[in-house]
């Protein structure tokens, strides 16, 4: 466990000492030519000069010492053998800044908001929640036979969601994964589409495809798409059938209509797992028509063993500008309203 040198009072300027004898878990700790670094440096305002196996930390003492225990935190991380990437960072910027402001620890340590014993193994990579609301929501997603998750664009609602398909899929816990969204234009309108019924809907599947692609290998995807033991489909056709012994995802659930959400709840079959998602600020739907994601998160409420997960712009695992710009919008609308 790398240790610290405190070199002046707390009520001063500081300069804290820190030494990682694993010079391989520090190259990862600091990142592809020291992002890492660069990033807390930045979220903290402070300077990390790196000497040999030392980072030396100068700044405020109050910033230097939530440095530490960041830092602290990601080289634990890496030696239980978890990867650290600059988007790991980031989150536990956002995220850690009000923990290690209120002084939330465990000993000496921050309570580490990402990680934890949560991962999802797919055939391509192991995914892991990166924050406390990520951890719930998966934790979710395998206790529930029915799960929401609402909250705004880059939280991985959807990402997460067929992470643990796969991962239930691979595992012979279901025998299908069934991906739906509505086909809604996102505000402008597209015209006719060439070709047949796949061509014309896939565009607006594609999101899906892409999170597909990143846990299973090409042929293999190819092949369980052919047999049809995964299904990526429109959520009109889902009408008349009974899913059983799948895990189903409705994404984008905002664009359903409240029959259109009514008539996908109503297809759970036995031995399945559903799981809703969407964003209640990105509704496409033409004026006067009711979102039925809000619809159902009104009426369902209160029913047993239908889970209800939320997320806030802290979640956001895109780009760091993403989270910045969906606080600008939520500002302004509640200023506005």
């Amino acid at each position: 466990m790398p240790s610290s040198d405190l070199m002046t009072t707390a009520s001063a300027p500081s300069e804290r000492v820190l030494d990682y004898p694993d010079n391989r878990l520090l190259i990862d700790l600091c990142g592809a030519y020291d992002a890492h670094l660069a990033a807390i440096e930045k979220g903290l305002d402070i300077q990390i000069v790196r000497r040999g196996n030392h980072l030396t930390l100068m700044g405020e003492a109050e910033a230097t010492e939530q440095g530490e225990a960041l830092l602290n935190a990601l080289y634990t991380r890496l030696e239980g053998g978890r990867s650290v990437e600059l988007a790991d960072v980031e989150s536990l910027l956002r995220m850690g800044n009000s923990a290690v402001g209120t002084g939330v620890r465990d000993g000496d340590q921050i309570e580490m908001p990402i990680g934890g014993s949560i991962e999802i193994q797919t055939r391509k990579k192991r995914v892991e929640p990166r924050t406390e609301a990520q951890k719930a929501y998966v934790q979710s997603l395998f206790n529930n036979e029915l799960a929401f998750g609402i909250g705004p664009a880059g939280t991985g609602k959807t990402y997460l969601a067929v992470a643990v398909g796969v991962s239930m899929f691979i595992g012979g816990h279901v025998d299908k994964i069934i991906l739906s969204r509505p086909a809604v234009e996102a505000g402008e309108k597209l015209g006719y589409l060439p070709g047949d019924m796949k061509d014309k809907v896939d565009p607006y599947m594609q999101p899906l495809y892409d999170a597909l692609n990143d846990f299973l290998p090409g042929k293999q995807l190819a092949k369980l798409l052919e047999d049809k033991r995964i299904e990526i489909a429109p959520l009109a056709f889902m009408r008349g059938r009974t899913l059983s012994n799948a895990f189903v995802v409705l994404d984008e659930a905002q664009n359903a209509t409240s029959m259109q959400m009514k008539m996908f709840l109503t297809r759970l079959g036995q031995n399945s797992r559903m799981v809703i998602t969407g964003d209640r600020t990105q509704i496409d739907l033409p004026r006067g028509v009711p979102s039925g994601l809000a619809d159902a998160e009104r009426l369902l409420a209160g029913i047993p063993k239908i889970a209800f997960n939320y997320f806030t712009s802290k979640d956001v695992v895109r780009h760091p500008l993403v989270a910045a710009i969906i606080e600008a919008y939520e500002a302004d609308t509640a200023a506005s309203g």
